[in-house]
């Protein structure tokens, strides 16, 4: 399986960073990660509706560069449908033995995802109600997507 997290912005904190290298090189021996930064653009404090929109849509254009036809992709959104942990791995799973080889997973910036790229999206998860900063988000979802390859391989990490 191939796995492309595609995420807006860069990663500054490195305690981040080093949550992140961990749980790529764990899922190294379950499928082939790549890890995607697009450039996100500054929004000024107070931005008006049509300026977050314009945002939302340079940065959706950013992302679309990466999205490919063949893949099955996955927006983090937050009105999108909220699993448990197990839940997650069978989706996963799933995907593989219906011949899905490649899952990208899109990680929106500070104000969200273009509606174009959430049109794109095959399916919408949302990881809670509530809002995550989206640098976290990017090694929660990593967190995750090892947690489903070890509860799918049956092996004790997710107990």
């Amino acid at each position: 399986m191939r796995i492309d997290i595609i995420g807006v912005g860069k990663i500054k904190e490195r305690y981040l960073r080093d949550g992140i290298a961990e749980y790529a090189k764990r899922l190294g021996r379950y499928c082939k990660l790549n890890v995607i930064e697009v450039t996100d653009e500054k929004t000024p404090e107070h931005a008006s509706d049509g300026v977050e929109r314009l945002i939302k849509s340079k940065e959706g254009e950013r992302i679309a560069k990466h999205l490919r036809d063949d893949a099955y992709v996955i927006a983090l959104a937050i009105d999108g449908r909220q699993l448990s942990s197990e839940q997650f791995a069978a989706t996963i799973n799933d995907l593989g033995l219906h011949g899905t080889s490649h899952i990208q997973f899109v990680i929106g910036g500070s104000i969200g995802l273009d509606d174009a790229i959430l049109r794109r999206a095959n399916y919408r998860l949302s990881f809670s109600k509530m809002t995550f900063p989206h640098q976290l988000m990017r090694m929660v979802l990593l967190e995750q997507i090892y947690r489903a390859y070890k509860i799918n391989a049956g092996e004790p990490y997710h107990k």
